[in-house]
């Protein structure tokens, strides 16, 4: 099971120039399309005397199927497609690219161009620094008052996120855990507290 996949941490930029043609290449970190178009939208709002603004994204996990490309104006297949053939094979996800180009005057052809965005798209992911997109899945906790000391002391050995304690008659607890921890926590959990913990959310799908 993958437990994660690397993500832009932030925006990045990268430029080259070939035959006065300038290409302004742009990364960043893209979790649905609709995040995806909104920088594709605002470089075209940036950049207006542009001649292209073409694209590439992969909208969640590496392999998934929320991607999209566009060559906006240039000869089909010479920049949203090697665009997006970079990215399916650099292991990143949620992730976006948009190369702006000022046309110098001279063309560059269809294999010219094809280089062109595919070294401007190598560029920003060279430099581009990533983080560990972990997935993880919600799990409820409910148990007796006498019991949180050891339910905290088992939750410190994992890597827990969004904890919300809720006191009644018993305390119940709101949590987001590693899902490749999921049932070894819930193995410990059990074990320290006898069985006398409810444990809500092993059958869960993971989200992230």
């Amino acid at each position: 099971m993958q437990s994660g996949y690397p993500i832009p941490s932030g925006r990045c930029q990268f430029e080259l120039e070939i035959k006065r043609s300038k290409f302004l290449c742009i990364a960043e970190h893209a979790p649905t399309p609709a995040s995806a178009q909104a920088l594709i939208q605002s470089l075209r709002a940036a950049h207006p005397g542009a001649n292209h603004v073409c694209w590439a994204y992969i909208a969640g996990a590496p392999n998934g199927t929320d991607m999209s490309m566009s060559d906006d104006g240039e000869p089909s297949g010479t920049a949203g497609r090697p665009m997006l053939n970079l990215l399916q094979h650099s292991g990143l996800g949620e992730i976006v690219v948009a190369v702006v180009r000022y046309f110098g005057g001279t063309k560059l052809g269809t294999g010219g161009l094809q280089r062109a965005y595919s070294d401007a798209v190598a560029g920003v992911l060279e430099i581009m620094e990533t983080t560990l997109k972990v997935h993880r899945a919600p799990l409820i906790l409910s148990f007796d008052y006498a019991l949180e000391a050891k339910v905290r002391h088992v939750l410190s050995q994992f890597d827990v996120t969004d904890e919300h304690f809720e006191y009644g008659q018993q305390v119940t607890l709101s949590l987001r855990l590693e899902e490749k921890t999921l049932e070894d926590c819930a193995q410990r959990l059990t074990d320290h507290c006898a069985g006398a913990i409810s444990i809500q959310g092993l059958s869960d799908k993971a989200s992230t």
